[in-house]
């Protein structure tokens, strides 16, 4: 079943987004995930305000894909980079409808 990874990020310093993008994208495909939508153009339309520079919406084949992405050893210097460098807010979401 498909999964979706739905982030919000906002660098509080701009020094890990250039080595950040062509390598988590290079090891994300190497798990199956993909872009759906990876931008600062949105706009919040319920809710609290949560200001996010960035919003990511990314398309994995599994929920196991999606873990094993984030577990990569490849990838962890580069999540730890994001990680000192941005606010992140990360969910998994299931892609299934449960309310009926």
């Amino acid at each position: 079943m498909a999964h979706y990874s739905v982030l919000e990020v906002t660098p509080s310093n701009e020094a890990w987004i250039p080595d950040y993008l062509p390598t988590a994208t290079r090891i994300m495909a190497r798990h199956g995930g993909k872009y759906l939508a990876r931008t600062n153009s949105h706009e919040q339309l319920e809710g609290a305000t949560r200001n996010a520079a960035l919003r990511i919406v990314i398309e994995w084949p599994s929920e196991q894909a999606a873990k094993d992405f984030m577990a990569d050893p490849d990838y962890r210097p580069h999540l730890d980079n994001r990680h000192a460098g941005s606010t992140s807010l990360h969910w998994l979401i299931a892609g299934q409808y449960d309310l009926a």
